[in-house]
């Protein structure tokens, strides 16, 4: 019997008050879920994608290159930035709100038959969303670690990890060797394996694992000469990939030397598939010149948005601001979730940015929430400049009345509701 549902937030806030919103490792729940459901994962063409930072620009070029291709893709990543549908993308299009009441209203009884989380039961929902479009392929970005993450359920035609670092340590570990350990389970017997660390212990690590794992073949994107000639403009980013026969430049209008070094694992990814599925050089070419990420180094006016989370990903950010040089004043927007490092987050971006205003995302948990009074403490301690405006539209106003650019930094929470008030599209064209 359907649960009356008549909108879709009311469906949202149904579905997360019966899961737990906490993360719980492990395969047993959405394994029983799917089944339920009649094992849609089981007839997706699937390709997964995990890594600390990097993941959800390597699946978006993947995407659009596939789609170059002329193919039907799916694509599941998560978190979203303002709508909850941002998650399942068909052809470049979220999933119709009336589909998800509808599967929120036949299956939430046994979501809490099984303790499903909100994170198991939204996976089951998107593997479902596919099949029922008879997608050509998926590509799946897993949500935490890799080997007990719920997406690990399937059997991709490639896997790949994209990188290693340091975040969510009480789930995965404290040290890169052992996140490489979790990272490294989407590796399957027989499966290509794609490793896109830039350092030589951790990528040799990995490809350790992958081959314990009977992955073949293993193919290491930095011993295979990585991405080369690596130009960063105003308008993108080019580079060559003489690993794979690339010798002439590519371009990507997503901004950074890191986006060279994604899509060299998107392009070894798409090399290693069946003769089918796998692009031409031209698809590649014009793919990758198409492909578009929101909120990540996303340029829209004075702003730019980057959804950097931990110090990896705030690294890569000073690195891309030095190279693009926006126009000075740069002021930064920061919101940082309190579990997080967010010192060594305000330690890498404080030399690049001319000033911070410290706020509170509206839509950051409560529980999750960092100390304001000690964040400002941090930042006069170092000598920067930095203010407290706890009320986010007034921090996005003072930071666009300092700054000649903004950043806009610091969570998925903090960029999603600035480019909700803002009035920024958060889905690709």
């Amino acid at each position: 019997m359907g649960i009356g549902l008549k909108t879709y937030h009311d469906a949202l806030d149904f579905l997360f008050a019966r899961t737990t919103g906490i993360w719980k490792l492990g395969l047993e729940r959405v394994e029983a879920f799917l089944h339920s459901l009649g094992d849609p994962h089981r007839a997706l063409h699937v390709l997964h994608v995990a890594g600390t930072n990097g993941k959800g620009s390597v699946c978006a070029m993947l995407e659009a290159v596939l789609r170059a291709k002329g193919l039907r893709v799916a694509k599941y990543t998560s978190p979203h930035l303002v709508d909850f549908r941002e998650r399942f993308l068909i052809d470049g299009e979220p999933v119709d709100p009336e589909r998800i009441v509808a599967f929120v209203e036949r299956w939430t009884p046994e979501v809490e038959r099984l303790h499903a989380t909100f994170f198991e039961a939204t996976t089951a929902m998107a593997f479902q969303f596919f099949a029922e479009a008879a997608v050509d392929v998926a590509i799946i970005e897993t949500g935490l670690g890799g080997r007990l993450d719920a997406t690990n359920v399937l059997t991709p035609l490639v896997a790949a990890v994209t990188n290693i670092g340091i975040d969510h340590v009480e789930y995965l570990g404290a040290t890169r060797e052992e996140i490489a350990y979790e990272k490294a389970g989407i590796f399957k017997y027989g499966v290509p394996a794609i490793i896109g660390d830039p350092d030589p212990a951790i990528r040799a690590l990995l490809a350790r694992h992958a081959r314990e794992h009977g992955a073949a073949p293993v193919r290491v994107v930095y011993d295979e000469d990585g991405p080369r000639d690596v130009k960063i403009g105003a308008d993108g980013t080019s580079f060559a990939l003489p690993g794979l026969g690339v010798a002439a430049a590519l371009a990507t209008p997503l901004l950074g030397a890191h986006q060279a070094a994604n899509a060299a694992v998107a392009a070894a990814a798409l090399d290693a598939l069946p003769p089918s599925f796998a692009p031409t050089g031209d698809e590649l070419r014009r793919g990758l010149a198409h492909v578009r990420l929101p909120g990540r180094f996303q340029r829209w006016g004075k702003y730019l948005f980057d959804v950097a989370h931990n110090p990896d990903g705030a690294a890569v950010v000073a690195t891309t601001l030095a190279s693009i040089r926006p126009p000075r004043p740069l002021v930064a927007v920061l919101s940082v979730l309190g579990d997080k490092d967010w010192r060594a987050i305000m330690d890498v971006l404080g030399p690049v940015v001319d000033e911070y205003v410290l706020t509170i995302a509206p839509t950051a948990p409560a529980s999750r929430t960092w100390s304001l009074p000690v964040a400002l403490a941090h930042a006069r301690a170092k000598g920067w400049n930095a203010e407290v405006v706890r009320d986010f539209d007034r921090a996005l106003a003072r930071a666009a009345e300092q700054g000649a650019s903004v950043l806009v930094t610091g969570s998925f929470h903090t960029v999603g509701d600035a480019m909700a008030r803002l009035e920024v599209s958060p889905t690709p064209a």
